[in-house]
């Protein structure tokens, strides 16, 4: 392996005209507008560094963040300019804490088209109007830990690539592929058309995710969560198969999202039971054996199918 001895470049004030692009990191329209996103802290730096499919544009560190990071700075292309300014001078400059000492502007990767996320997915999430980074950064963080491998956007759902929703996460939504669609909610037609589509709600009715598990689990599942405050819009609702909620004592009125969809995914993955990799029809058949793939075959399914039916 190549290894570089990459100069650095010491900046004095956040006055330095090198570094202009960290002036306006603060307002994430105007980063995403410039094809860009922000890695923030030691630890995100790191894995973007040693992911090798993100290309950086620069990197910004205080004194203590090049010494521990001087093993990953080794391997970085000369082309990649790293500056080295103090804490508070850095701090000011960008309107927030310079977190652990160490930011990058990093290019945002191509999106992905949705026919090929749709056409090679096992388990989805769809997000509909979710504008909370933390929640939505927990969310994919759930994800990459439950082996569900595409979430899917709605227009107003925050971005996956936000700093904020990158660093609470150490870098898990950059570990999950993603698809912000625009035709939404028409889009989920297309879900639909592939996966049983299954509606976390708190709204009746609705069986307990257990519940909707013991009837036998599909090979492809799609996820329909809504934001905390409104939920799902009815639209979108309509398209599910199936409602199931988290059940939860009653002087409690709901769980954070990103919590109730932690809980989901570990009941409806095989992928980390036992630690196998068994396929999911498999494991389907030896629980239950002659069960059909369709959720409208499962007598719980079908129940709630025709009552969704009733309210449209």
């Amino acid at each position: 392996m190549v290894t570089y001895r990459m100069p650095r470049i010491l900046v004095h004030g956040p006055e330095d005209p090198r570094l202009a692009e960290y002036r306006g990191v603060r307002e994430a329209d105007l980063v995403r507008a410039a094809g860009l996103f922000v890695a923030e802290g030691r630890l995100v730096v790191e894995r973007v560094i040693g992911d090798g499919r993100f290309a950086l544009r620069s990197i910004l560190l205080n004194r203590a963040a090049c010494r521990a990071l001087e093993p990953q700075l080794a391997d970085l292309s000369p082309a990649v300019p790293i500056y080295i300014c103090e804490t508070d001078a850095c701090s000011d400059m960008m309107g927030f804490h310079l977190h652990r000492g160490c930011l990058a502007l990093v290019r945002r990767p191509r999106p992905i088209p949705l026919s090929t996320l749709l056409g090679t997915a096992r388990r989805l999430i769809a997000l509909e109007a979710v504008g909370n980074p933390d929640n939505v950064g927990g969310v994919f963080r759930n994800a990459a830990a439950f082996g569900t491998n595409t979430v899917l956007l709605s227009p107003t759902t925050c971005d996956p690539l936000y700093r904020k929703a990158i660093r609470t996460t150490m870098a898990a939504t950059l570990q999950v592929p993603f698809c912000r669609a625009e035709r939404w909610p028409d889009v989920l037609g297309d879900v639909a058309a592939r996966f049983t589509v299954v509606a976390l709600t708190t709204r009746a009715p609705a069986i307990t995710i257990d519940e909707f598990v013991a009837q036998g689990l599909p090979d492809r599942l799609a996820l329909l969560v809504g934001s905390e405050g409104a939920g799902l819009s009815a639209v979108a609702e309509a398209s599910a198969a199936c409602r199931v909620r988290i059940p939860i004592r009653p002087e409690v009125d709901s769980l954070n999202l990103a919590v109730a969809v932690g809980i989901a995914l570990s009941r409806v993955d095989y992928s980390v039971a036992g630690g196998g990799m068994a396929s999911h029809s498999t494991a389907r058949e030896n629980s239950q054996s002659g069960q059909e793939n369709k959720l409208d075959d499962h007598p719980v399914g079908a129940q709630h199918r025709e009552k969704l039916n009733g309210e449209r």
